[in-house]
């Protein structure tokens, strides 16, 4: 024999309220149908009453309309009753959100609450303090740090400024270079000048005897 296990079936979502919504919008509903159908029978009535006095039935006609008076009556009291179905409905489900709403803020003032309790006003006090030391020291650090510089100060750096100065110029040479010559360099110089000088006086005779010619 087999064991079953039966699984639990999840809780339903459907409030009384809904339940008791969803009843009237269906009462509603047949309300609409019966009203429709007595708004066909009336017209019905009134071209049947129509051809019945035609015939001569006159007693038969006005039994007939005093059937579709009652049933005219009938429509006023079904709008009536279709308008009150309507509004409590529309009140029920306004009383849904206006709940929805109260536990919405209910909900909100526990976080609140659980908030505040886990801020102690000692603790508030104790960083507030520390903030306002940690803004004093800052700004202390920056007076220090901002100060104007005494006399000594000031010629110190420009001491070092001269300094700086001085390092970064080129040294500028008291004498001018002197150029040393080769000795045999200047003797191989003027053994070339003096075989040049032939050679010259040659090219410029050759010149005057073209010139006669």
């Amino acid at each position: 024999m087999g064991i079953f296990f039966s699984k639990k079936k999840p809780p339903s979502r459907v409030t009384e309220h809904d339940k008791a919504v969803l009843q009237l919008k269906q009462q509603r509903d047949k309300l609409r149908q019966y009203q429709k159908r007595i708004e066909l029978s009336l017209g019905k009535d009134k071209d049947i009453a129509k051809k019945l006095l035609n015939n001569g039935q006159r007693d038969r006609a006005k039994l007939l309309l005093k059937k579709k008076r009652y049933q005219e009556q009938l429509l006023s009291k079904l709008d009536v009753q279709l308008d009150n179905l309507d509004k409590m409905a529309s009140d029920i489900e306004f009383a849904q959100l206006e709940t929805q709403v109260v536990s919405g803020l209910k909900a909100g003032n526990e976080a609140l609450k659980q908030i505040n309790d886990s801020l102690k006003i000692e603790d508030i006090e104790r960083i507030l303090d520390e903030t306002r030391e940690g803004i004093d020291k800052q700004n202390e650090i920056n007076e220090l740090l901002s100060g104007q510089l005494t006399d000594e100060d000031e010629a110190a750096v420009e001491e070092e400024l001269a300094g700086m100065i001085e390092q970064e110029m080129p040294s500028v040479p008291s004498e001018e270079p002197k150029v040393e010559v080769n000795e045999e360099e200047s003797e191989d110089e003027e053994e070339v000048a003096d075989k040049e000088k032939p050679k010259q006086k040659e090219k410029r005779k050759e010149e005057r005897v073209a010139v006669m010619a």
